[in-house]
C-alpha cells in the first residue's frame, strides 16, 4: 500500500480486520498496522484514538459482516430451517475469518455499540429466529445464551483441530442442530417466580 495514501478511519479499520485474520486478533497493534501502510504510528492516531478504539472498530465491523451473512441465510425461513441457516452462517463466518470472529467475542463498551445498526439487527435476527419456538423471557435469554455457547464452543474447537475422532465434523454439527431444535421445542418453561427476576 502506498504510504499515507488516502488513510481514513474506515480504511484503517478494514486493514486491521484483514490483519486480525492473518495474525490473530490479539496480535493486532497500531505499530503492526502502521507498518502495513508504510507510515509511522502517529499517522494512524488521527483516525483512531488508541489500540482499544481500533479493536472496538474491528469488532463492530466484524459483527456487522457476520449479522449481514446471517440475515441473508435466514431470510424467508422459520423453525428448524431458520435455526440451521443461522447456525451455518455463524459457523461459516467464524471459520473463514478467525481474527475478525475473535474480535466479535471481545468485551465491548456497551455505550459504543448499543446505538449501532449492527447491535439492533443482531437482536432482531436472533429473537426473530427463536420466535418460532414460542419462548418468552427469561427463557428467551437463556436460549440465546445456550445457542451462542454451543455455536462458539463448536466452532472454536473445530478451528483449532480439537475434534480428533474420525467422525465427520459436519455430521456432528448437523446432529447438534437437530438436538438444539428438539430442545427448543421442549424448553422447560420458567415459573412465575423466575419470570419476575
Amino acid at each position: 500500500m502506498a504510504a499515507r495514501a488516502g488513510l481514513t478511519a474506515e480504511r484503517v479499520t478494514r486493514a486491521a480486520a484483514e490483519l486480525a485474520d492473518e495474525v490473530g486478533f490479539d496480535n493486532v497493534t497500531v505499530s503492526a498496522l502502521a507498518r502495513r501502510f508504510g507510515v509511522k504510528d502517529a499517522s494512524l492516531y488521527s483516525h483512531v484514538r488508541n489500540l482499544q478504539d481500533l479493536r472496538t472498530r474491528v469488532a463492530i465491523l466484524a459483527a456487522g459482516e457476520m449479522v449481514d451473512l446471517i440475515g441473508v441465510a435466514v431470510a424467508g425461513r422459520s423453525g428448524k430451517d431458520a435455526l440451521a441457516a443461522f447456525a451455518g452462517a455463524y459457523r461459516e463466518y467464524a471459520l473463514r475469518h478467525p481474527g475478525r470472529y475473535a474480535a466479535t467475542q471481545s468485551k465491548l463498551d456497551l455505550a459504543q455499540v448499543t446505538d449501532t445498526t449492527m447491535f439492533r439487527r443482531t437482536g432482531e435476527l436472533t429473537y426473530g429466529m427463536l420466535r418460532g419456538y414460542d419462548l418468552e423471557e427469561p427463557d428467551l435469554t437463556d436460549a440465546v445464551r445456550l445457542l451462542r455457547s454451543t455455536f462458539h464452543g463448536y466452532t472454536s474447537l473445530e478451528a483449532t483441530g480439537s475434534f480428533a475422532h474420525p467422525r465427520d465434523v459436519n455430521t456432528s454439527w448437523d446432529r447438534a442442530i437437530d438436538a438444539l431444535h428438539v430442545l427448543l421445542q421442549n424448553w422447560p418453561r420458567a415459573n412465575d417466580e423466575e419470570r419476575g427476576r
